[in-house]
């Protein structure tokens, strides 16, 4: 948006706020076309991504838990980081730490997020996520696991003493993965409230998969 001042002889331009600065719709607006063109790249590289349907959902639940901080295990290129971060800025409050271990697939996101001015939101790690967990501090508030199946199970053993009463634990893929994800699975449904939720999906590789969700609160007896 541009804002156009006529006077005699002479024209004055004031052009729009960068994203970095904007806020209110005009920001809404940068954010979405970042993350409509990031889903694009996904789509036909093809980079695996939750997609819309499960991505609106992953948002629906973070701006329900209303998380100070957030931790999620595979960033790839930033698109799940982009709907979760975009939560935070709206919120007014909160950070995610996202963990991604190929570097190129890092510096890629950590631009998408500067492309979407969310950079203050988000800090990006590169590494293998089982073992950068270990190193971040708690408490966590949200826990987003979306870095390979069998990753699940190692990566929130290490995360979970550092969750936060009431925290929620989101894991992709619960049904494609569901082959990989048994000892993930035993743990969370065996300790935690914890439910399956399907989604009909238009992606490339799934046309219907699920996310196990969980609440981490008293132990079941």
């Amino acid at each position: 948006m541009q804002y156009v001042l006529c006077l005699p002889g002479l024209v004055l331009f004031y052009a729009a706020v960068s994203a970095m600065g904007a806020e209110g719709p005009a920001a809404d607006d940068a954010i979405q076309a970042v993350i409509e063109d990031v889903e694009e790249t996904c789509s036909k590289r093809p980079v695996f991504m939750v997609g819309p349907v499960k991505a609106q959902r992953l948002a629906e639940l973070v701006r329900q838990a209303k998380p100070k901080r957030v931790v999620e295990c595979g960033t790839a290129i930033g698109y799940s980081g982009l709907w979760i971060a975009r939560e935070l800025r709206k919120a007014g409050q909160g950070h995610l730490i996202t963990i991604e271990i190929v570097p190129a697939n890092a510096r890629e996101a950590e631009a998408n997020f500067r492309r979407a001015g969310l950079e203050k939101f988000v800090t990006v790690k590169v590494g293998d996520a089982r073992k950068v967990v270990k190193e971040i501090e708690g408490p966590i508030d949200f826990l987003f696991l979306d870095c390979g199946y069998s990753n699940y199970h190692p990566c929130f053993v290490a995360a979970e003493g550092k969750l936060s009463p009431g925290a929620t634990v989101v894991a992709d893929n619960a049904g494609i993965g569901s082959g990989s994800m048994d000892d993930y699975f035993k743990l969370v449904r065996g300790k935690y409230q914890s439910r399956t939720e399907w989604f009909d999906l238009k992606l490339p590789w799934a046309t219907r998969d699920a996310m196990e969700v969980t609440v981490i609160a008293r132990p079941k007896r």
